[in-house]
């Protein structure tokens, strides 16, 4: 029995073969690009849940509150974790975590400008599960400039060689560091990441990091005991920094909070970044489109299904006829339903495990290295083709096995109206989607634009820029710079834009006359980088080497700095005092604001001052004319002059680029899915339309005889779907208008959505266009048919 209705499904799929395969092909896609977008989630979702004790690991971050504003930090002061381990016996044990991008050489051949480098405090081993291959996790970075290595690292230096007990030169001194251990790659899923691990300390004597409570630049995590309340053990910190630091923070009239992040709600959901930043609105929004996208195939999938069921309701009746029951035929419509379903599974699967390696590159990380690492996901994608088959079959299967024999036999059965229904919920539905995502998919297009084309306040064409590391060669370097053809001009400084700043603790004069506590940004610069970058001096001079005073007196604030202290003119800051950082003097001038960091975040106050030893960048200006050229002799000037650094650069341009990667990445992922929900949907409007157009062939033919035009009849042919999408439309408008403003709201300088009505309306014509060049492809083969052809069709 089995055996034969195997035999009559596949021999009607076969007879159908259109119809079996823009059913199959529909589902193949949508569930490929569904199980892609899974993957990809899970992925986003799954950060840092491999340590065994992550609920009980916490991220210490640190809000300070001044006169003039509040800052969040994800850092805490390098004193804070050990007087929390002494003081509350909640906490298990601590570590400080400080990335860092350090020289790390061995002989005289490999010379590596480690940016993936970090300290750690020889706790590191014991509260993340970070495996070690080689050396012991209690011990390993225990003593002075102890090193593990990752095994990437490991071969990096070391080739084939055992590293244990080996030497590296670490940082510019070319301190000795010896190799105690050597550990797993880490995985591209957690937020602790570095190839290169050093012990915390440079010295075992050296404990003035265990008292500084001023500085801010280790990431700092708990281990907390079992069954401990994190929010209770919050509540403890204000009484606790009363206890240490009282007089500190009422001398620098500012006010500490610490606040517990679990390690798990770092990557995702905390709004202070890390050393890696992911966006939980993306993991929502690629969710919604995976299921949009699967949602529209099965609504194919059972659109056609349901559509073309009516066909089989005289064989429904001679299988009755001749003794079968309902059951059996319900049975039957069922598996030929899920049968497709399960081909599409099988070569989904295979398509899947194809597309993974573009997909990883698309996303710009491993989101997996084989389908088949992951069988629970295989197995749901699975059950979902299995639901969608027996969602689809179960309409035709309880419709068409309850209907009497003799009905049908004679001629008079016709499909109700509330299949017609549904049928057509089920247009207006996925076209609905289908207008959404082009929606969201040009408003991320055109705030990526809007972006990409905002005046930055400076000028970042051809400049290229060289990162010394502090090297105490670089003033050498700049001069030797100077005189090469091609650069136009060379300055230097401890950022660049584009680069982010520091920031200082700082006592400025307001408007009101009084000296006023703040924590602006800082560029520590030279005489030649406000010229070379040409920002906008608004009010006073620039820094000259013609006042001597400049050099350790003087400083520049932006716009943004003025606002902050009260001022309504530019002009009225100019000759006030300030204190920052054991510097006195006044303020000499104000530039335009400009964006030293992403469109994403708001202009900072930003204050200049002239710091020869702080200026660690060296910006060159370089032709346009020649450009290999001129960096090659760059090169050789470098090698020359630091012959012991590894030669690299960077131009501004490119850092700014880098910074919207995540939202290109974002964009284009979203245009190809978005894409596929189109193409699924006109997959599905071309399977009914063709399905529409053969129920009404005679008709056309006598529509043709009486002299009806190729025109009037698509038109006729068109014009029942075109109404669905034309509703899909209304529906999409108000619903995509909510969602994408809320994406936009997370963006500080943005495209107004008001004034971008012009993109729903270009949806909508967009969909229009697409619906009716679907519909029209098989109408117009329908009117051109010989009339005589559609008159026998009966």
């Amino acid at each position: 029995m089995l055996k034969n209705y195997l035999r009559v499904a596949f021999r009607n799929l076969w007879r159908h073969k259109g119809f079996s395969l823009l059913n199959i092909l529909g589902l193949t896609i949508g569930m490929s690009a569904c199980f892609l977008i899974f993957l990809y989630v899970k992925f986003e979702l799954s950060y840092d849940d491999f340590h065994t004790k992550g609920d009980r690991i916490y991220r210490v971050v640190t809000d300070i509150v001044n006169p003039s504003e509040t800052l969040h930090f994800s850092v805490a002061a390098p004193a804070m974790p050990v007087a929390a381990k002494r003081d509350f016996p909640e906490i298990e044990k601590q570590v400080r975590f400080d990335p860092s991008n350090i020289l790390v050489r061995r002989g005289t051949d490999i010379k590596i400008q480690e940016d993936k480098a970090a300290f750690a405090d020889s706790t590191f081993f014991e509260i993340f599960d970070f495996p070690l291959l080689k050396g012991d996790p209690v011990t390993a970075l225990r003593e002075p400039y102890s090193v593990v290595l990752s095994e990437t690292a490991a071969k990096k230096y070391f080739g084939s060689a055992d590293p244990m007990g080996q030497q590296l030169l670490l940082m510019g001194d070319g301190h000795p560091g010896k190799v105690t251990g050597v550990m797993k790659d880490m995985p591209e899923n957690t937020e602790v990441k570095a190839d290169l691990l050093i012990a915390m300390y440079a010295g075992a004597a050296d404990t003035s990091r265990d008292k500084n409570w001023g500085g801010f630049g280790d990431f700092t995590y708990f281990l907390l005991k079992p069954n401990t309340n994190a929010k209770a053990l919050q509540a403890k910190f204000p009484a606790f920094l009363v206890k240490h630091i009282e007089a500190m923070m009422k001398e620098n009239n500012q006010t500490y909070t610490y606040i517990l992040e679990p390690l798990k709600d770092v990557y995702l959901k905390s709004d202070r970044g890390g050393t890696v930043r992911g966006s939980m609105t993306n993991v929502y929004v690629f969710s919604i489109v995976g299921v949009f996208i699967l949602l529209i195939a099965g609504i194919n999938f059972i659109n056609l299904t349901t559509a073309r069921s009516t066909e089989r309701a005289r064989e429904v009746g001679i299988r009755k006829v001749i003794g079968a029951e309902r059951r059996q035929l319900t049975g039957q419509f069922l598996g030929e339903s899920v049968i497709l379903c399960l081909i599409a599974f099988v070569i989904s699967t295979s398509l899947c495990a194809a597309l993974l390696p573009s997909f990883n590159f698309l996303a710009g990380k491993t989101i997996s290295t084989g389908i088949f690492n992951h069988p629970s996901y295989i197995l749901s994608l699975l059950g979902i083709g299995i639901g969608i088959g027996l969602l689809a079959g179960i309409y035709p299967a309880l419709i068409l096995s309850a209907f009497q024999p003799i009905i049908v036999l004679k001629g008079r059965f016709a499909s109700g109206t509330r299949g017609l229904l549904l049928r057509k919920g089920l247009v207006i539905t996925q076209f609905t989607i289908s207008i959404g995502l082009i929606v969201a998919t040009l408003l991320v297009g055109f705030q990526l634009d809007y972006m990409r084309s905002q005046e930055l306040g400076f000028n970042k064409d051809q400049e290229l820029v060289l990162d010394t590391h502090g090297d105490e060669h670089r003033d050498a370097l700049k001069e030797e710079l100077r005189r090469l053809p091609g650069v136009q001009s060379v300055a230097m400084s401890s950022n660049t834009p584009g680069g982010g700043a520091m920031n200082a603790y700082s006592i400025i004069q307001n408007q009101k006359g009084e000296m006023q506590v703040c924590s602006p940004d800082l560029f520590f610069v030279d005489f030649d980088y406000i010229p070379q970058y040409q920002f906008k001096l608004l009010a006073g001079r620039a820094f000259s080497g013609a006042f001597g005073s400049d050099t350790t007196q003087a400083m520049i604030l932006n716009e943004a700095g003025i606002r902050m202290l009260g001022y309504h003119s530019p002009q009225d800051a100019i000759g006030r005092d300030f204190s920052q950082w054991g510097r006195k003097g006044k303020i000499i001038g104000v530039v335009k604001d400009f964006h030293y960091s992403s469109l994403q975040e708001v202009i900072r106050p930003l204050s200049l001052r002239i710091e020869p030893g702080g200026c660690n960048l060296i910006s060159v200006k370089v032709s346009s004319s020649d450009l290999k050229r001129t960096i090659a002799a760059i090169e050789q000037s470098w090698h020359r002059i630091i012959p012991y650094r590894p030669f690299s650069y960077s131009f501004v341009d490119e850092m700014f680029d880098q910074q919207y990667r995540t939202e290109d990445r974002f964009g284009k992922l979203f245009l190809y899915f978005s894409a596929l929900a189109i193409f699924i949907s006109c997959l599905g409007l071309l399977g009914l339309s063709s399905y529409s157009t053969l129920q009404r062939t005679k008709e056309i033919g006598v529509r043709k005889v009486l002299g009806a035009s190729v025109c009037g009849i698509v038109r006729l042919l068109s014009k029942d779907f075109l109404w669905l999408v034309g509703i899909a439309f209304l529906v999409a408008t108000p619903v995509s208008f909510f969602l994408m403003k809320g994406w936009l709201d997370s963006f500080y300088y943005r495209v107004s959505i008001y004034s971008a009505w012009w993109i729903f309306v270009l949806a909508g014509v967009g969909a229009f266009l697409i619906a009716l060049f679907t519909i029209s492809f098989q109408a117009v083969k329908a009117a051109t048919t010989n009339p005589v052809k559609s008159l026998r069709s009966e």
